[in-house]
This record gives structure tokens, C-alpha cells and sequence, in this order.
């Protein structure tokens, strides 16, 4: 005996195949484009290995050779010390959201300007510290491109640290005070503690995020065809190198810019293996 489908649920089969079709459709077309741009990548970032990139400066317009070395230290030297401003002033502010978050106005205007840094374009941000610091001092410096990459990093942490705290056991909170704790010690050795994986993982997802930022560095660190550790004069970095290589019209330019943008894309994807193997290691219960 046939059953009779019932026409509601008829409709709504037909829509949910629909949605399906159309959400792996588009998923196909995403990864389609990602294996593209990534098999280029490689075929063409590969070739230009060499150990003249690790171990040369950038060449002059018209000369041979040359390689990334200027850029290479630059960019560690500005991440580096990008992340070792904000991972302090981040996780501490963090700590104030999750602990006062619910009982004071400043705690709410931290959190909406955090979340508003969070989706300000880049280079609204670079703007921002060139018309603050570099229009007064008069010149590019590494310090304005750290100030620069620190305030994008900054809310990832904050937002991070406070996300994490709130997921720690009322429980465990509960015990430690009961103990005798104050509210700080229970904040730091209790809570922190808990969820440092977690903590850890906001500071690494940082990282990867100021370590491709080409837009604010145009404004403040700018570029520096010759070796230099001076953060208070123009420093070279790897985004900046690479985005003037790419628009020119020698080969050996183009060609490092592809090696560079080799070593960008797999810093990244290695910083975020790193942040989701931690966070999997360790989670609050």
C-alpha cells in the first residue's frame, strides 16, 4: 500500500536538497578557488627559494640577484614586539572584562571598543597612527609600524581572554573563594590558569593576523631597501616587500615576491596549526 508524503513536508524536502546543492555548491566553488591560488603559490614560490633569499638583502631596481633578508628580520622584529605589547595589555584586559564585565560601565564601553577594533578595516587603523605619530615625528619608523600592528592585535586577545574565562566552572570559582582566596589570586592562579590553552591560542590567532598586514605598514614602517635593526627609521618587512615586488617590472623582483609570499602563507598556516592544536590539548570542563 502507497503511503501518501505529505505536501508540507514534500516542500520542505525539496527546499532543504535545494539548500544543500547550494551550500555544497558554493563550498566546491571556495575550495576550487583556494586550491587555485594555493597549487600557484607553490609552483611559483617554490621556484624561488634559494638560499640567496635567507642570506641577501633586497637588490636595487635593475640589478640580479638579491634576496629577503632586510624584510625577513624586519617583520620578526615588528611582530615580535607588536605581540609583546599587546599580549600583556590584552590578556589583562581580558581578565578586567571577565571579572567586572557585568557590574560597570567602563568594562561595557571596553567590550563595544573592542568589538568595533575587531571589525575597523586595517588600514583605517594605519591612518590613524600615521596622522598621531608619524605626521608629528616627521618620518616612517618600525615604532609606528609596531603601535600600528599592537592595535590590531590587541582586541583578538582581549576578546579571546574574555571569552575563555567566562567558560571556567562557577564551581571552581566557588571552591577557591570558599578557601579563603581574594578575588585577584582567584582571578590570576584559578582562572587563568584553567583556560591558559585557550589564552595561549588568542595570542598565537593574533599573531597570524598582524603577520600578512600589508595596509597599515605602508603608512607607518614603510619600506627600507637596506639592512637595518633602527625601529626609529623606515624598517623593511615582508608585506610591504612583497606588495612593491609584485607591481614591478623586473623578474627577479616578482620572483622574490613570490617567495615571500610563500614564507608569509606558511608562517600563517603553521601559527594557526599551532593555536588549534593547543586549544584541543587542553578546555576547561
Amino acid at each position: 500500500m502507497n503511503q501518501v508524503i505529505n505536501p508540507v513536508y514534500r516542500k520542505r524536502l525539496f527546499v532543504h536538497r535545494v539548500g544543500i546543492a547550494l551550500s555544497v555548491a558554493a563550498m566546491s566553488l571556495g575550495l576550487a578557488f583556494l586550491v587555485w591560488i594555493l597549487a600557484t603559490l607553490l609552483f611559483k614560490g617554490f621556484g624561488a627559494l634559494s638560499m640567496a633569499m635567507f642570506t641577501q638583502t633586497t637588490p636595487a631596481p635593475g640589478s640580479e640577484g638579491g634576496g629577503l633578508l632586510n624584510a625577513i628580520v624586519g617583520s620578526l622584529m615588528l611582530v615580535g614586539l607588536s605581540t609583546l605589547i599587546s599580549t600583556p595589555i590584552g590578556i589583562l584586559a581580558g581578565i578586567y572584562l571577565a571579572e567586572y564585565g557585568d557590574e560597570n560601565k567602563v568594562a561595557h564601553l571596553t567590550r563595544f571598543v573592542t568589538d568595533i577594533m575587531l571589525s575597523a578595516p586595517s588600514i583605517v587603523i594605519g591612518l590613524f597612527v600615521y596622522a598621531m605619530y608619524v605626521a608629528n615625528v616627521k618620518h616612517f619608523s618600525g615604532y609606528a609600524g609596531t603601535i600600528a600592528l599592537a592595535l590590531i592585535a590587541v582586541p583578538v586577545v582581549v576578546r579571546t581572554t574574555d571569552n575563555m574565562l567566562r567558560l571556567v566552572p562557577n564551581s571552581l570559582l566557588e571552591a577557591a573563594f570558599a578557601l579563603g582566596a581574594p578575588r585577584w589570586k582567584v582571578a590570576l592562579l584559578v582562572r587563568l590558569r584553567a583556560v591558559k590553552a585557550g589564552v595561549v591560542t588568542g595570542v598565537l590567532l593574533a599573531l597570524a593576523r598582524i603577520s600578512g598586514e600589508t595596509a597599515p605598514l605602508l603608512f607607518t614602517a614603510l619600506n627600507n631597501q637596506f639592512f637595518s635593526a633602527d625601529m626609529n627609521r623606515p624598517l623593511a618587512n615582508l608585506p610591504v616587500v612583497i606588495y612593491q615586488f609584485a607591481m614591478s617590472p623586473y623578474d627577479n623582483w616578482r620572483s622574490l615576491a613570490w617567495g615571500g609570499a610563500l614564507l608569509v602563507t606558511f608562517s600563517v598556516l603553521a601559527l594557526n596549526i599551532l593555536s588549534r592544536t593547543v586549544f584541543h590539548q587542553r578546555t576547561p570542563n
